[in-house]
């Protein structure tokens, strides 16, 4: 064949996109060597690549030597980029002998790419989620263990807790419907504070505690039923407080400090008077016991990690008022 219709034009290679064999002739043949120089593989490589007939020479030379031509070349460096992607050789060779146009051979090679990409994302979040953090050996452990949970086993691990939760007769269909309408889903990028985010709240849901305070308070927040300690309170009492903790909390007011102190003193002895009990410390975890019954400050930790998981970009404060309030009534006191 003369002129151009013995040769190629610029054929791109489906394994990089590059013009690798650009304007060469359709019956070059290449030398193991070559090949070599060509795609970077080492010869005993390509050597065994041949003799398993994953790329096998084209001809021989007269003197017995394997020569390839242009479409092998092409095979050895998809090959080559599907194994670097960490496919196994019975996987490429599967590939390979299939009938593929070049648009099929792209697709291949862009879902193999996601794949790493995800990986990699994740691990990238996974380090900066262990930077931050400080963490030591165990907990970054069991950062990586939680991410590397596929998309469907976090869903079962949330579905697993909501069934946990209120997977009972008396469940408020309400509770149920508001927790899974917000399920938590880690994205393929995480940022390091969603990772954080999501393996705080793994360990959450796993907690039997928290799963009764998630039951009683959800039954609460779905329904809009106010505690009793509100009810009988009264409305002006209730808005007196409303507005003495906003006006605290727009003032980063610490609700342990002394300055929060002298404001929840104040509600506590007006409460005290309502209800004609003394303002000491047992009434005082009463009244918090009370709140919480709708408010509880670890049911408001699950939902801001919910919303930092979802990437969504804003995190509500479901009840600006009672967290701060229930820290103040314990003064830092677990109960």
């Amino acid at each position: 064949m003369t002129g151009d219709a013995g040769r190629r034009t610029a054929l791109e290679s489906p394994a990089t996109g590059d013009s690798r064999v650009g304007d060469t002739d359709a019956t070059t043949l290449y030398s193991i060597g070559e090949l070599s120089r060509r795609t970077g593989l080492p010869v005993r490589t390509i050597r065994f690549y041949s003799d398993s007939g994953v790329v096998a020479p084209t001809t021989r030379s007269p003197a017995g030597y394997r020569l390839y031509d242009a479409d092998a070349l092409l095979r050895l460096e998809l090959l080559r980029t599907l194994r670097e992607l960490g496919m196994d050789l019975a996987t490429v060779r599967r590939v390979l002998d299939r009938e593929l146009t070049m648009a099929e051979v792209a697709a291949a090679h862009a879902d193999a790419l996601d794949v790493q990409i995800r990986v990699l994302q994740l691990r990238r979040s996974v380090l900066r989620a262990v930077a931050r953090g400080g963490s030591g050996p165990e907990e970054t452990k069991l950062i990586h263990r939680l991410t590397q949970l596929s998309g469907e086993e976090r869903r079962r691990l949330i579905d697993d807790f909501v069934d946990g939760t209120f997977g009972t007769a008396d469940a408020v269909p309400a509770a149920v419907a508001m927790v899974r309408a917000a399920t938590p889903d880690l994205p393929d990028d995480p940022s390091g504070e969603q990772v954080a985010a999501w393996v705080e709240l793994a360990e959450l849901v796993g907690d039997e505690d928290f799963r009764a305070r998630m039951r009683r308070t959800a039954t609460y927040q779905a329904t809009g039923r106010p505690p009793d300690i509100e009810t009988e309170a009264g409305g002006e009492l209730m808005e007196f407080t409303r507005q003495k903790v906003a006006e605290a909390m727009e003032s980063g007011i610490d609700p342990v400090g002394d300055r929060g102190t002298r404001v929840v003193d104040d509600l506590v002895h007006r409460f005290a008077a309502v209800f004609a009990r003394t303002p000491d410390t047992e009434f005082r975890d009463w009244m918090a016991q009370q709140f919480e019954e709708a408010h509880d400050p670890r049911v408001d930790r699950y939902w801001r990690l919910v919303w930092i998981v979802n990437g969504w970009q804003v995190v509500p404060n479901l009840v600006p008022m009672y967290p701060w309030l229930i820290h103040a009534l314990r003064n830092g006191r677990e109960v």
